[in-house]
């Protein structure tokens, strides 16, 4: 069994300290940026590498402002109940996907409003260059010792010291990355790369992501703050990932059910 011993810190001079889960955030930006200008560029694509880096501004900030306030609604409300000031106090860290994706979903409203777009023309083209960011992300969480999964005799367990018991654990974070991140990205890189109909790459990302956390949290530890939320094995994660589940099927129906005038080419 291997003890968990990674330092979180990936540059530390003086005062200044950059975290690996910091940069994980930027190479998933970055990703979507490089991997989105290279799709404008395509013939017919219908943007311009201006409006790619233009919403993957306001996207991230999307993620960033709807991961915080999802993390404090959905895991620590009774924080933000006795100290509503909490939301702001990003240094203490704490993100929500759930809440990231509402941000995104945000973003994409208004930039689509701004420049005169569908939203789902938006939201085709920009579910594929997600994924990286995910894998990312979780590997930042793998790094930084945080997110573990639950106790394991299997082989390629892990101890993780910040759990405190000494038991080994599935890495669930990589488990995570694997699937929401390479699995996921390759499947929707591929089957966005030919014209589908309008909706149906959405409603893919939706069911992947919903189908592929609702799994991995059967190995990953429940909040501690919340525990199992029924029937000793519902944990958060899966209660919000329920409705990406149902309503990627919903927009995956939609979108087969009147093929013929959504699709769009990509």
């Amino acid at each position: 069994m291997w003890v968990h011993d990674i330092n979180p810190l990936a540059l530390e001079l003086g005062p200044l300290k950059v975290h690996w889960y910091g940069l994980m955030y930027l190479i998933g930006f970055g990703a979507a940026w490089l991997l989105g200008g290279w799709r404008a560029r395509q013939p017919g694509s219908g943007w311009t590498e201006e409006q790619v880096s233009d919403l993957v501004f306001w996207g991230a900030l999307g993620v960033v402002l709807g991961g915080r306030c999802g993390y404090v609604l959905f895991y620590h409300f009774d924080y933000f109940l006795q100290d509503p000031l909490w939301l702001f106090a990003i240094w203490e860290g704490g993100m929500s996907f759930h809440g990231g994706l509402l941000g995104v979903i945000a973003a994409i409203a208004w930039f689509a409003r701004r420049h005169g777009k569908r939203f789902f023309e938006l939201a085709d083209f920009v579910a594929p260059l997600i994924p990286i960011g995910l894998g990312a992300g979780r590997l930042g969480n793998f790094i930084g010792g945080e997110l573990w999964g639950r106790p394991t005799d299997q082989t390629w367990g892990i101890i993780f010291p910040r759990a405190g018991d000494g038991l080994a654990r599935h890495p669930s974070q990589l488990y995570e990355a694997v699937l929401e991140g390479l699995v996921m990205f390759a499947i929707l890189w591929w089957y966005s790369a030919k014209p589908r109909p309008r909706m149906a790459v959405s409603g893919l990302f939706l069911l992947l992501y919903g189908v592929f956390r609702s799994s991995v949290e059967f190995f990953r530890e429940p909040d501690e703050q919340l525990g199992f939320l029924a029937f000793d094995w519902l944990t958060m994660g899966q209660l919000l990932s329920l409705p990406m589940i149902i309503g990627g099927m919903v927009l995956l129906a939609m979108a087969y059910g009147r093929r013929a005038p959504n699709a769009v080419k990509r």
